[in-house]
């Protein structure tokens, strides 16, 4: 296909499209002509994906090709794939090490992944930036007063478990590792944002049943 027909059936503006070429994000496609280049249904998928990263889930470039770089190393075994896709990712503020809150948070975290028997935590030397992220939202509990305790977190974290299984059985119907590996970074990206909608029209339909409509 011609670049106006990419961006028609990619629903991205030629200028985009020609943006992320320049970027080396899509590569280029085959040239028909001195100015005129076709390209196939790989561009097609690839582009999509980009998207999803860049339009939807607000992934600045830079972190993309990161991305997109881990999701085509062909070195990497499948989980080692996922996990620098998926790291490449924005993540949130690095906990304040000099905040007192901070150490008490880097301790229930670390019980909690004890209790659960995970593997990944702050014991290693790049541990991944979820582990950071929670210690961050677990020490701003702590200053607010509200629970953030190995018991208040696990059944948060046992449910999360059960989502995890439900997000791999999603990818896992992916042909390919390499289209697994961009499943797991787009609907991570996508997905968010419909666990978190879901997360609170269960609680207005909790707080409905439980305390009854007004």
């Amino acid at each position: 296909m011609r670049l106006a027909e990419l961006s028609k059936r990619s629903g991205v503006a030629t200028h985009t499209i020609k943006y992320y070429l320049r970027e080396g994000l899509l590569p280029p496609g085959r040239p028909v002509t001195t100015t005129q280049a076709e390209y196939g249904e790989e561009h097609l998928w690839r582009l999509q994906f980009i998207r999803a990263l860049i339009q939807i889930g607000k992934v600045p470039v830079a972190n993309a090709r990161e991305v997109l770089a881990a999701v085509e190393d062909d070195s990497l075994d499948q989980h080692g794939r996922l996990g620098a896709a998926t790291f490449a990712l924005p993540h949130g503020p690095e906990p304040d090490a000099s905040d007192p809150a901070t150490a008490v948070a880097r301790r229930e975290v670390d019980a909690l992944i004890a209790v659960l028997g995970w593997k990944h935590g702050g014991e290693e030397d790049n541990p991944p930036p979820a582990y950071t992220m929670l210690v961050t939202a677990v020490a701003t509990l702590i200053h607010l007063g509200y629970p953030g305790s190995v018991r208040h977190l696990a059944p948060y974290a046992r449910l999360a478990a059960q989502q995890a299984a439900l997000d791999l059985d999603l990818v896992e119907t992916y042909s390919t590792p390499l289209e697994q590996a961009a499943a797991a970074v787009t609907l991570t990206v996508l997905y968010e944002p419909v666990l978190l909608s879901l997360r609170r029209l269960a609680d207005i339909e909790g707080s409905r049943t439980r305390f009854g409509a007004g």
